[in-house]
């Protein structure tokens, strides 16, 4: 199923998701996006004018969300990039920067695949949020992917030809990360001059020129979102308010974004890249945080966060998003009483919707329902019925 507004980047189907001790992070500010005078002036204009309207609007830290390498169980020689979900079409995005300037081709990917392994993530962030224990599958390979969104509008789901796994708890698995997300920083002043700018065309097209990217010059602000499942069965949709920035009155998913000022006060690479286990930490658990300050749902109740993929938003130039699936210990008239007794984000949503799993697994273009979903709700919804992390 193909939609102009969203498309799938990445999903880890072969593993019905993954957890957090299955991916980890590489940390560089060669993973930041380019600079350059001209833009910036425009982007400093963009928030002037922004913030003299809205002057409650903060500029934080964000993560910046360049690329990833995931993980095969077949021979590295073997692995490539070749779709499995066969309505996503393949996207041969191949940039990847180094210190040094743009990598042109696959053959420089893969010196960047060959950089020293991360630590596995660490429960810290779990455990202030009240999170379960993590598990690990075995790996043998890797593959290389961008972050680039696709040029046309048709999904560009990147997946590779791996072996499928359904046992997560066999006795001969080997301990390791799968994925890994190579992250830089960028801020919300620069989404609003980039992502969301008029010029954004043109700045993709300065991008691809100039850096050989399209998303070179963007902020692409890596956000994080939930399918959150009831305890008998029901998918939890929120109807944003007409008061938020983007997609108002739209149904959505729970989700914000994970904060750099939650891994560290002073938000800076060099502090980041020495906690890059509370980084992984952050990324699973604020998932968690914005379905307790959207929905109410106490964090006791949340299982463990199943890492699904990342889709992109094209209506904001192909923002990314790591999509979550998360189980609730509540039933659905549980949840819809804590959600009318009102969470620390109430404002942002004026009703709450519950979809039953069939329902979910059953929704497309052609459903009336379509329409009425946010881009996030609407990529979200793609992996949860790619991926199925619950089950068949």
């Amino acid at each position: 199923m193909m939609d102009p507004e969203v498309s799938v980047l990445l999903h880890c189907s072969d593993w019905r998701g993954l957890l957090q001790s299955q991916v980890q992070v590489e940390l560089s500010e060669r993973f930041n996006r380019q600079t350059d005078l001209a833009l910036e002036r425009h982007i400093e204009e963009v928030w002037t004018e922004r913030v003299s309207k809205e002057p409650w609007l903060f500029n934080g830290a964000k993560f910046r969300l360049h690329s990833f390498c995931l993980a095969s169980t077949e021979r590295p020689s073997s692995s490539c990039a070749s779709p499995r979900y066969q309505s996503c079409a393949h996207s041969s995005l191949d940039c990847v920067e180094d210190q040094e300037g743009k990598l042109p081709n696959r053959e420089r990917q893969e010196d960047l695949c060959d950089t020293d392994p991360l630590h596995s993530a660490a429960q810290n962030g779990l455990d202030q949020r009240n999170r379960c224990r993590n598990q690990t599958e075995n790996v043998d390979g890797v593959i290389q992917q961008t972050a680039s969104a696709p040029e046309q509008v048709s999904s560009a789901c990147r997946a590779a030809e791996l072996s499928s796994i359904s046992d997560k708890d066999t006795d001969d698995q080997h301990t390791g990360p799968l994925l890994t997300l190579r992250l830089g920083l960028t801020c919300y002043k620069d989404y609003l001059g980039t992502n969301w700018s008029c010029q954004v065309v043109e700045i993709r097209q300065r991008g691809e020129v100039e850096f050989g990217d399209p998303l070179a010059l963007l902020a692409q602000p890596l956000g994080v979102g939930a399918v959150l499942c009831t305890d008998d069965g029901q998918v939890v949709l929120i109807r944003r308010s007409q008061r938020v920035a983007e997609a108002g009155g739209l149904l959505d998913i729970p989700g914000g974004h994970p904060e750099p000022k939650a891994v560290c006060e002073e938000v800076s690479m060099a502090m980041m890249q020495q906690r890059p286990e509370a980084v992984i930490s952050e990324l699973f658990s604020s998932v968690c945080a914005e379905i307790r300050d959207e929905v109410n749902v106490p964090l006791s109740c949340l299982g463990e966060p199943v890492l699904m993929g990342v889709a992109l938003n094209h209506t904001s130039a192909g923002r990314p998003s790591a999509e979550f699936y998360v189980s609730c210990s509540l039933t659905r008239d549980e949840v819809r009483k804590m959600y009318w007794k009102g969470g620390a984000e109430a404002h942002e949503s004026t009703d709450i919707v519950f979809l039953s799993r069939t329902e979910v697994l059953q929704l497309d273009r052609s459903s009336p329902l379509w329409s009425e979903l946010c881009p996030s709700a609407k990529g979200a919804v793609l992996l949860y019925q790619t991926v199925k992390p619950d089950g068949d």
